[in-house]
């Protein structure tokens, strides 16, 4: 059989990637233990074999030029087919390494994905992780993600979606708004009370109320002279000034409502929830540490026993 590659070469397509994951030769070095020189020179070997420039460079920043992003996606799968081959060939001892990127909406990151991540890390120790925190759709390809958790279903059928939760909606105030405006008997009083608006990325539009009534779903618009724009929390943080009335996720807020700080109102309507999917691109081949933290989102931040 011919071989196409030699040691020297499989070693320039692992810094190349490295260089693309850190966005930086020197990072890239600090990483795999080398000189930026080391980094440069392997990066040089492949443009010269390929004949194409692998990255644009300018004073400023270093980014994958457009052959060089195709050429990163199918080296990153290589390399994570060699490792997971591997992997299954000495028993599964490979100790998962490496960076993974995800991103996640405010409320469920500041609620669930933050405080489970050092129990992950602990575990793992040579797994670095990047978490975007936004309410933003992101493009997989482009912004070279493995992960995303969002609100709903995702619309492209190339990506596979795992429900994490149902996550339960429920309508808040403070007592002192309560005491000035009174409580809302049914979802129709909303439209004389203040209520703190979210505006969806996606569609640019608020998003409406949600209810349960007589066995059914009922969606109310809602007014009000304040709306937040890309972080969630925000809402509730407006909504624990007395700014108002927000449905919020209940474990965004339980704990002013175990504190009396807020309380729940039209409690005889609740029960209306939303869910969180983790989703990313189907791939034949999936490196260990974006299988792994899968497995731990889907377990909600629990890790099988070692």
């Amino acid at each position: 059989m011919t071989r196409h590659f030699d040691d020297l070469q499989l070693g320039s397509l692992e810094l190349f990637c490295l260089a693309a994951d850190t966005g930086s030769f020197t990072a890239a070095a600090t990483e795999a233990g080398v000189t930026p020189a080391a980094v440069s020179r392997s990066v040089a070997r492949l443009e010269e074999r390929l004949g194409v420039r692998l990255f644009v460079r300018t004073t400023r920043q270093m980014r994958l030029s457009d052959a060089g992003q195709v050429y990163y996606q199918q080296c990153r799968l290589a390399l994570g087919q060699l490792v997971e081959a591997e992997r299954e060939v000495s028993g599964g001892q490979i100790e998962p390494r490496g960076r993974l990127r995800v991103s996640a909406p405010t409320p469920y990151a500041h609620h669930r994905l933050l405080p489970w991540l050092p129990r992950f890390r602990e575990r793992y120790p040579l797994v670095q992780v990047d978490v975007h925190v936004s309410n933003r759709n992101v493009d997989f390809a482009e912004e070279q993600f493995d992960l995303a958790i969002r609100g709903r279903e995702p619309a492209d059928s190339r990506l596979v979606a795992r429900r994490l939760e149902n996550a339960e909606l429920v309508v808040v105030g403070t007592p002192g708004y309560l005491a000035r405006t009174g409580h809302p008997q049914v979802p129709e009083d909303l439209a004389r009370h203040e209520c703190i608006l979210f505006e969806i990325p996606s569609s640019g539009r608020s998003a409406p109320w949600t209810f349960r009534r007589d066995g059914g779903l009922v969606e109310i618009e809602v007014g009000g002279s304040i709306t937040c724009l890309g972080d969630f929390l925000a809402t509730a943080t407006l909504a624990r000034h007395g700014a108002g009335l927000m449905q919020a996720y209940r474990f965004t807020v339980q704990d002013a409502l175990d504190s009396g700080e807020l309380v729940e109102v039209l409690p005889a309507f609740g029960g209306t929830a939303r869910p969180f999917t983790l989703i990313y691109p189907q791939a034949r081949h999936m490196p260990l540490r974006v299988r792994l933290f899968i497995d731990f989102l889907v377990a909600g931040g629990q890790l099988p026993a070692s």
